[in-house]
């Protein structure tokens, strides 16, 4: 029978700072919740020794996993600048041969996508994200010595493989950190690095592009080689920073590694383990949690957005600025992202505060709407020039906002790790979309494939709005419900298996 416990030792004393979590600890190590059966927290803390806990857990974590995913993505994107410095001419690539290049990354991204985070589950974060990192940088090195269509789209192929990994395994490794609340401005901290690769990317591209060689290589060829050499020495570093939960953290204290994970538990409903094993009830319920699915179909529509940025807006500043040279068209595809990487921490950080991600998808969309109605209605080379900025201005956020989304509304670590894995891979099936929707018979104004991404941009609103009223409608409902009759009779692990349908849980919007 579940039972309500703990409730002597659950409550800290507020001036002892961070050693006050040492209680909470017991139930967290003693295999007891940290919740009452009705969802609210035993325990409660200092304040400023969290914030004190959670400025220290920021500065250790962040910097890294956000300079790795920086060159995953640049990785990733620089076959659009490489197409700039002859990449196709060199290889030989006709008609659409550059879109399967593009989608034969994206089928191994998504078969993997979800494998993968459980895989980073089991053998943990702290060495699986710096092992596939590790992984993805020697592709983009060998990226460089490829002489023919089948060779770029095997080691593309491979590409996608380690790749699958990053998004979702740093979003999981994170959400082992920080409260739901804070969860969304966090993973903008390492996602706005996908708009920053853009820019930086192309910045680098273009000092790349100045060498005369790079050993034996030269031109697009240098571009790979140097990127993906910078990677592999960052991945290195990481296998001695990175760390795969709290408890196994050297630079805390036992006080803090005490309060980190009693803060993360307080949330948990039910729950008496962080860091459960693989459970496949619970994966499921990560899988196919309602909130999971709409969030994932919305990333869907959105990464037919970012990914269709990422690889063709230095072709799109070349339809509008032909005449430029090459390393000029490089530096006009910056400043778009520039905008995009501060809407992309604008919007978290306003998350954050407000403990809500679903009004910043409302607040997104119509931005991305407006730029593709700019680019579908005149041919004005600064007004689409301009529109380009919209569109980054709504786009980028929603990596963070749908992955604190989808982890804000399950309970254990395996739901949890499911639910981000399933989220991105609906994401990847949208970049895969993506790599069809500007074809060379639709040059220079690619109406159709601005006409689907105002589609997409239009319908991601709807759904939004969709999923933020059923969420209402659902806690209305489970208001009503009677927990102590719902869960008589259920043993500890019976109550745990429930995950998100616990009569006590509710949804975050």
């Amino acid at each position: 029978m579940y039972e309500d416990r703990q409730k002597d030792v659950a409550v800290h004393d507020e001036g002892k700072g961070a050693g006050v979590a040492h209680r909470g600890i017991a139930v967290a190590e003693r295999g007891q919740v940290a919740t009452d059966r009705y969802g609210n927290p035993l325990i409660t803390f200092d304040p400023r020794a969290e914030s004190r806990l959670r400025l220290k857990i920021d500065l250790y974590i962040i910097p890294t996993v956000s300079l790795l995913y920086l060159f995953c993505f640049i990785d990733r994107a620089n076959i659009g600048n490489a197409r700039l410095a002859g990449f196709e001419k060199d290889l030989g690539l006709k008609g659409l041969d550059y879109n399967r290049v593009l989608t034969v990354f994206y089928i191994s991204y998504i078969i993997f996508e979800v494998p993968s985070n459980a895989l980073c589950k089991i053998i943990g974060p702290g060495w699986y994200i710096p092992a596939i990192s590790l992984g993805f940088g020697i592709c983009s090195v060998g990226t460089a010595f490829v002489h023919s269509l089948s060779a770029a789209a095997g080691v593309r192929f491979l590409l996608g493989i380690f790749e699958a990994g990053m998004m979702p395994g740093i979003a999981y490794y994170m959400s082992r950190w920080y409260r739901r609340s804070e969860l969304a401005f966090r993973l903008s901290l390492y996602i706005v690095m996908a708009p920053l690769a853009g820019a930086f990317g192309g910045l680098l591209a273009s000092g790349i592009l100045k060498l005369d060689h790079f050993g034996t290589l030269h031109t697009w060829r240098m571009i790979f080689a140097i990127e993906g050499i910078i990677t592999i020495g960052l991945s290195l570093i990481a296998f001695c920073t990175l760390t795969d939960h709290p408890a196994t953290a050297r630079w805390l204290t036992q006080d803090e590694k005490d309060l980190a994970i009693a803060r993360v538990k307080s949330e948990r409903v039910g729950t008496t383990e962080i860091l459960d094993k693989l459970d496949t009830p619970k994966f499921l319920r990560g899988l196919f949690s309602p909130v999971t699915l709409g969030t994932a179909f919305i990333f869907l529509l959105n990464n037919i957005t970012v990914q269709g940025l990422a690889f063709f807006l230095p072709t799109i500043v070349r339809t509008i600025y032909p005449s430029r040279s090459v390393i000029s068209q490089q530096l006009h595809t910056v400043p778009p992202y520039v905008v995009g990487a501060f809407f992309t921490l604008l919007f978290p950080y306003l998350s954050w505060r407000t403990d809500n991600r679903s009004r910043y998808f409302l607040l997104s969309a119509p931005l991305m709407v407006v730029g593709y109605i700019i680019f579908l209605a005149t041919e004005n080379k600064e007004a689409r020039y301009g529109a380009t900025f919209l569109i980054g201005a709504g786009a980028f956020s929603f990596g963070a906002l749908c992955n604190a989304q989808a982890a804000a509304n399950v309970v254990s670590d395996t739901a949890r790790s499911a639910a981000i894995g399933a989220t991105v891979m609906f994401g990847n099936v949208g970049g895969l979309i993506s790599t069809w929707s500007f074809l060379p018979f639709d040059a220079p104004n690619y109406h159709i494939g601005n006409g689907l991404n105002l589609a997409t941009s239009a319908t991601t609103f709807l759904v939004a709005l969709a999923l933020r009223e059923w969420m209402h409608s659902s806690n209305a409902n489970r208001e009503r419900r009677n927990v102590d009759v719902e869960i008589e009779g259920l043993t500890q692990q019976q109550v745990q298996d429930l995950d998100w349908q616990h009569p006590a849980f509710r949804w975050k919007p």
